[in-house]
């Protein structure tokens, strides 16, 4: 069964429902722009029935739905919680899921594209095409680390370093901002790409052209550990990057 997830994580970053769903949306039209029949016809997070109505993305109805979804009396402090999923003929079943905005310095903010499906393989053009985006998410959402998983491999590098859902990791592709790029070693067997704000994605896929062991992703992590790449945030954060 397919699972792959394209992520990314930072620290502490309070902001506006209307200032979340402007860079919802920039995520939404950049993903449909690495591939437009996967990343469209979006539904509101419900029953994730085809009968919900489809969700028309913009400023307005995304902040909307994110008020919609977020009433809790401590919104402001442990941030805003809301996904959007996707299923068109032919293609996995994909969600964007973020959690942002709070004031709380222990609770890690999130943007989450996950693939599922039970008919699509690995191998199809637009999870060959998930590292690409890791750059989405960057640049949209200025986060401070992103990966891109199956089950297997996020199991063993957590296996292998002990490590707890919001730490730092190298996927089968890697979200460094500029902080952690800056000691990120140059030797990793992958294509280096630099973002606009001197962040960078380390695709061990090589353009999906490749297909990384778990044996060589635990490696990567180990040489990205070691150069201090990897370190997490320290908690309580006082930051939203490295």
């Amino acid at each position: 069964m397919l699972y792959v997830v394209a992520n990314g994580l930072w620290g502490v970053r309070e902001e506006s429902t209307s200032a979340i769903a402007g860079r919802w949306l920039t995520t939404l039209n950049g993903l449909k722009g690495i591939d437009g029949p996967t990343f469209d016809g979006w539904h509101e997070a419900e029953d994730g029935v085809a009968s919900d109505p489809v969700l028309e993305p913009s400023v307005d109805t995304l902040t909307a739905y994110i008020e919609r979804k977020n009433v809790a009396p401590d919104i402001g402090v442990i941030g805003m919680t809301s996904s959007l999923w996707a299923q068109n003929p032919g293609m996995p079943r994909v969600t964007v899921a973020v959690h942002a905005g709070g004031t709380s310095q222990w609770v890690t903010n999130s943007l989450a594209v996950t693939f599922r499906s039970r008919e699509v393989e690995e191998s199809a053009e637009v999870i060959r095409r998930t590292p690409e985006m890791l750059r989405v998410i960057a640049e949209a959402w200025d986060i401070d680390a992103g990966q891109v998983y199956n089950k297997s491999e996020y199991r063993a590098v957590s296996d292998e370093f002990d490590l707890e859902n919001s730490h730092p990791r190298c996927g089968r592709a890697v979200y460094l901002s500029a902080g952690r790029a800056a000691s990120a070693p140059e030797g990793l067997d992958g294509t280096y790409t630099r973002t606009a704000a001197g962040g960078l994605v380390i695709d061990l896929t090589r353009g999906g052209t490749a297909v990384p062991s778990v044996e060589a992703i635990v490696e990567a992590n180990r040489e990205l550990r070691a150069a201090g790449a990897l370190e997490p945030i320290p908690e309580p954060y006082d930051r939203d990057r490295f």
